[in-house]
């Protein structure tokens, strides 16, 4: 086998300082939809207290079974392979949660984690790493009086965690490092990159700054899962890919917050989580927003903009009210409250409105978990249909969607529908994950699957029924309609 000669991946980008943003990466050269513009390991990563139990500590996999360590009795992992893999990265945290005699909040444990690393290896850990930890924004000053308090018991508690004999710093030291992550830590998601399961820190991602329009998109791609002896079992990669042609010397963006809300909105999301104000195009011209709150046009008559707003209002407090029912996991009073929405201002607002999005979205999700699928498909296919005029059309929660809505029609029986959905996720998909992503693989298998199933449909639809029937009994396609969670 040869082996491709790949460039160093870091002579694709080059720091900058970039107007109005601090510092930033720029492309040194042209890219394409598609292209992977660097990948990047974390410095340091850490589960989600509230998933301490069910996910491994060094894959980050979702698992049903998992070993836990016979020493701190705290981190789990997968399988011997994935607990030695593990070793360098928790050896220290299992002493000092044994002394501690608890394992202390996500944020303590993922500052501690960072340090132990940089102390025993400096402050540069890769020769692909383009900045240090020193030179990252902390924001600390831009704190208000309730965080900076919250703060402020997590530095004590890590005084209380940090064990005696590992190097000793100070107290700027520390809360710079608390900082950081608090502005830069990125979610790390499960294998299939479905679920948010942890936080971690990547440098050179760092350096990427935000647009609400992004030509960028970052995902999650954990190198090859199955291969159990090898050292990328439980390597943490991103991902910067490229979402549209981008021309050398053009600065690399990503979006820090979903485009599905309005420009102040977001603007607000950005400022109390990033302490940045966002000046990007969307943001000056409100793009999108009046389709974001737009009343129903039937007829050329539109309803007044007082109607429009109670719409707006009375869905806003719904959505609230689904929320809490969503969480107690009564899914079915979920389906009420929707449903009683849905009916009360589906006449008032535009299939673009956000917050009928958000009721269309939840009412599938739910009722493809309940197994009402005929119901479901129409809702995902109005989610897909109001997507599609707002996102990028290369925006991986768009192409989520669209998979979403593609197994949800030909759960339905809705095979033309289904497919077609499918076959766009799928480019979709190709773009913001890649070819090798777990997630592209399902997908294709799906297309490949819903294909063979069309042709077999047209060519004679009685025996197309009677064996699809027999083969629901056996075994459903693959299961990407998970219990609604967040």
């Amino acid at each position: 086998e040869t082996l491709e000669k790949v460039a160093a991946p870091m002579d694709n980008v080059a720091v900058f300082d970039s107007p109005g943003k601090g510092r930033g990466l720029k492309a040194t050269k042209e890219f394409w939809a598609g292209d992977v513009i660097f990948s990047e390991s974390s410095l340091a990563a850490v589960v989600f207290d509230s998933l301490a139990e069910r996910i491994c500590h060094s894959c980050f996999r979702r698992q049903d079974k998992l070993q836990r360590c016979g020493q701190c009795k705290f981190a789990h992992y997968c399988d011997r392979t994935c607990q030695r893999a593990g070793w360098s990265e928790h050896k220290q945290e299992c002493g000092a949660i044994k002394a501690y005699g608890k394992a202390p909040n996500e944020n303590i444990r993922l500052v501690a984690r960072i340090m132990w690393r940089v102390d025993k290896e400096g402050s540069v850990v890769s020769d692909m790493q383009l900045t240090v930890l020193d030179e990252l924004e902390d924001h600390i000053t831009d704190m208000q009086e309730e965080e900076l308090k919250e703060f402020k018991v997590d530095i004590h508690n890590f005084l209380d965690y940090w064990p005696r004999n590992s190097k000793q710093h100070t107290i700027d030291v520390i809360s710079h490092v608390f900082g950081v992550i608090n502005c830069n830590g990125f979610t790390v998601s499960d294998q299939r990159g479905l679920q948010a399961v942890g936080v971690g820190l990547f440098p050179n991602l760092c350096l990427v700054n935000h647009d609400c329009w992004p030509n960028c998109t970052v995902i999650l791609n954990h190198g090859n899962q199955s291969a159990v002896n090898t050292m990328f079992h439980s390597q943490r990669r991103i991902e910067l890919r490229a979402l549209g042609k981008i021309a050398e010397g053009e600065e690399l963006t990503v979006s820090y917050v979903d485009y599905m809300n309005v420009s102040e909105e977001r603007q607000r999301l950005l400022k109390t989580q990033y302490f940045f104000d966002c000046t990007c195009e969307n943001c000056k011209n409100r793009t999108k927003d009046d389709l974001k709150m737009a009343g129903r046009e039937v007829d050329g008559v539109k309803p007044s903009n007082e109607q429009v707003k109670e719409a707006t209002d009375y869905c806003f407090e719904m959505l609230d009210k689904m929320e809490k029912a969503r969480l107690n996991g009564d899914y079915h009073e979920v389906v009420k409250i929707c449903r009683e929405c849905i009916e009360k201002t589906e006449p008032i607002l535009a299939d673009t409105h956000i917050y009928l999005l958000r009721m269309w979205s939840t009412l599938s999700e739910v009722q493809a978990y309940l197994q009402y699928f005929d119901d479901a498909a129409e809702y995902a296919r109005k989610m897909v249909e109001g997507y599609m005029k707002l996102y990028h059309p290369n925006n991986a929660a768009l192409g989520m969607a669209a998979m979403r809505a593609g197994v949800t029609h030909w759960q339905a029986g809705l095979i033309e529908v289904g497919h077609g959905m499918i076959c766009k996720a799928y480019a979709i998909l190709m773009v913001t994950h890649g070819p090798t992503h777990p997630i592209t693989k399902d997908l294709e298998a799906m297309r490949m699957q819903t294909e063979m199933e069309l042709r077999m449909f047209k060519q004679n639809e009685y025996v197309y029924h009677s064996m699809r029937e027999a083969a629901l009994k056996n075994k459903p396609m693959v299961q990407i309609v998970w219990p609604p969670t967040g």
